[in-house]
């Protein structure tokens, strides 16, 4: 638990990192009043990193440790990327009355995110074959003196583990209430850092429900209702605390409600999960049902967020 704690802090951190450098303030690729949203360059990074990490190299790190296997896939790229942000985008969007910005970003998102992951693996194997020919022997066997195989390695990496978690929430708390006394939106960072490893822990505990189905039949075993449910509640959530928000309109409550959004509903949510089941789909023989995951993911998530958040915005005539 700790490792996934530790790279989910590092999954916001690095989230944070690139919404500054491409958001309006740097490079000003994206904004949050266009169809290329703030979370899209993480979300696009995420995915290519899960073609490397999840997917090709995957085998390979798990045999020197599962913790890092699971620690880089569900803790740092789940939490790096997010699809609760790119839904809550899309609904201020629609809120706005652009239908047609709304279509195309879900759109665009959809499809950059899916051909990251497809350049990431194609890269990633290309990679993996001159590693294969400088070496001369397999990658799982040059790596075995690094491998986590008995006791005393598991309670040292535990032992590490523990220690930086230990030190990424002392020193998140210490900058917390530095910048919240002074009312600095950098208070919503140090916030998310805290409470983000308690979204990588539900999604964690979420993944066992796929490839279980409905039922005592296993129905639709192929459908990953973990992460479905993962990101829709996530989705849902984010789009209750923005309209919070807007109803209580104070600095303390928007600081409070935004660490808790970016930290706990973005990690709790996922995009390199959900486009890497995407593309396993696609490229299976039922392409179909890669389509009519993404479909039903899409649509639940923006049909209940427009019930939660933009109903209200437009009957109370929220600014």
């Amino acid at each position: 638990m700790t490792h996934l704690a530790v790279f989910g802090i590092l999954g916001v951190l690095t989230r944070y990192l690139l919404q500054k450098l491409f958001g309006p303030g740097v490079v000003g690729v994206t904004s949050n009043q266009t169809i290329l949203y703030l979370d899209l360059p993480s979300n696009m990074v995420g995915s290519f990193l899960m073609g490397w990490f999840g997917v090709v190299f995957k085998g390979d790190i798990s045999y020197m440790s599962d913790h890092l296997a699971i620690g880089l896939s569900t803790g740092y790229l789940g939490s790096l990327t997010t699809f609760s942000g790119w839904n809550q985008k899309m609904l201020e969007l629609s809120v706005e009355g652009h239908w047609v910005f709304v279509l195309l970003g879900f759109l665009i998102g959809l499809f950059l995110a899916a051909y990251s992951i497809i350049v990431g693996v194609e890269t990633a194997k290309g990679f993996r074959k001159l590693l294969e020919r400088s070496s001369g022997c397999g990658i799982t066997s040059s790596g075995t003196s690094w491998r986590v195989d008995s006791h005393k390695r598991h309670l040292v990496v535990l032992a590490v583990f523990s220690l930086m978690l230990i030190s990424l929430w002392s020193v998140s708390g210490v900058l917390l209430r530095e910048e919240f006394s002074s009312d600095s939106s950098e208070a919503q960072l140090w916030l998310a850092c805290i409470v983000g490893p308690l979204g990588v822990w539900i999604r964690w505990f979420l993944a066992r429900l796929n490839g279980r189905g409905l039922g005592r039949m296993g129905l639709l075993k192929w459908f990953p209702f973990g992460t479905l449910i993962a990101n829709v509640s996530a989705a849902c959530v984010m789009a209750a605390l923005s309209t919070v928000k807007k109803e209580v309109d104070t600095k303390t409550c928007d600081i409070v409600a935004t660490g808790i959004q970016f930290g706990l509903l973005g990690c709790l949510s996922t995009v390199s999960t959900f486009i890497a089941e995407f593309n396993a789909m696609r490229e299976s023989k039922y392409p179909w049902r890669a389509y009519t995951y993404a479909m039903v993911t899409i649509c639940t998530s923006f049909g209940l967020g427009t019930l939660i958040y933009s109903v209200p915005v437009w009957t109370k005539g929220y600014k």
